[in-house]
């Protein structure tokens, strides 16, 4: 159903049809405004009418929401996060109703999963999951379904059971380093060395994982990592990334036996890495973190961020800044060279012209 509604010299269109988003719009012309809501209700009418979801449970809303992802071509790899986030909520919410499902109920359940143990963070992403999941399923199936993440959201925040992601700033020390390495070399010279890569380059595990000995650019001393990963789109990437220092010696001396460089799984990497910590009783330090050590030790070498970012793929400065941890010692250092540089007494200039004339 539309009206045309005169609101001063304009004409204000209205369409409403159950099932559906009012929508309005105004027009400087009455003809307009008509034309443009007989366009819309022809539009809603050819789009058919909208199922009910009065019994779709959340197990249903996640099934369908798989079932989405792989009928466009994205289908929800079990290796990645949003599976395993998927997994939990069905799990907690599985049997429940969507229509049912109340900033109440969900503000319930976020204490739950706090008091299991997840925290602000991990909630906050669960329920983008779960959000993600109902809008884009109903636009799939063309039906309605509340948004009850966004009317949650502002509930969940004012009991701090949601979070935002706390920046990272650790990075492995001299010594936490060394030991790690020469704990690992002991175990496995490659996946030691895929470390010691990690380190200066800040390649990924995934990335260091599958690089391969034909996409090594001699010439250019750089190897050529495809699908890296961006941020911003589907499709990711082939880049050339140098091997700056040591890393190209020691990607030249592993054994070429294998397609790959390191032969090894990103799994083994980081079980490598976190059994190594546990060992040494190194705390709080992953594998993720040696990109974090690579960005800021290119820092500390004076490169600026446009040839950090040429090596660690970054695209925006804002993400790359996470990546720069500052060392209070080094901040110290530069504070003091430069107080010393100012109270240099100036240097005297010799008087610049010409020479005075004889007498």
């Amino acid at each position: 159903m539309s009206s045309i509604i005169p609101v001063g010299d304009k004409w204000r269109a209205q369409v409403r049809r159950k099932g559906y988003k009012a929508q309005t719009k105004t027009f400087a012309l009455k003809r307009d405004a008509e034309a443009w809501a007989r366009r819309l209700e022809a539009g809603i009418d050819k789009a058919g009418p909208v199922a009910k979801t009065d019994d779709m449970t959340v197990s249903d809303l996640i099934d369908s929401y798989r079932d989405m992802r792989m009928d466009l071509g994205r289908p929800v790899s079990p290796t990645t996060n949003t599976h395993y986030m998927l997994n939990h909520l069905a799990e907690d919410l599985g049997p429940e109703l969507v229509c049912d499902l109340t900033p109440q109920r969900l503000a319930r359940w976020a204490k739950e999963r706090r008091e299991q143990g997840a925290g602000g963070y991990t909630v906050n992403m669960e329920l983008s999951a779960l959000g993600t999941a109902i809008r884009h399923t109903a636009s799939f199936l063309n039906i309605v379904m509340p948004d009850v993440v966004g009317a949650a959201r502002p509930l969940l925040h004012y009991g701090q059971l949601i979070t935002g992601g706390n920046k990272r700033t650790r990075r492995p020390t001299e010594d936490e380093l060394t030991r790690l390495l020469v704990w690992l070399q002991t175990r496995n010279p490659i996946i030691a060395d895929a470390v010691r890569v990690a380190a200066i380059t800040g390649m990924r595990r995934a990335e260091l994982a599958r690089i391969l000995w034909a996409d090594i650019d001699e010439g250019k001393k750089a190897v050529l990592v495809r699908q890296r990963k961006h941020p911003r789109r589907i499709e990711a990437r082939d880049e050339l990334v140098p091997l700056l220092g040591d890393s190209w010696s020691i990607v030249q001396r592993q054994a070429r036996t294998d397609q790959r460089i390191f032969p090894v799984s990103r799994e083994a990497l980081t079980d490598a890495v976190t059994a190594g910590t546990k060992a040494l009783d190194i705390p709080n330090l992953h594998l993720h973190d040696m990109r974090r050590e690579a960005t800021s030790a290119m820092r500390d070498l004076g490169l600026d961020a446009s040839a950090r970012k040429a090596v660690t793929g970054h695209r925006s400065d804002a993400v790359h800044e996470i990546y720069v941890a500052v060392d209070l010692q080094q901040l110290h250092a530069q504070f003091d060279a430069a107080q010393g540089k100012q109270q240099r007494p100036p240097r005297q200039r010799k008087a610049r012209g010409h020479p005075p004339a004889s007498k």
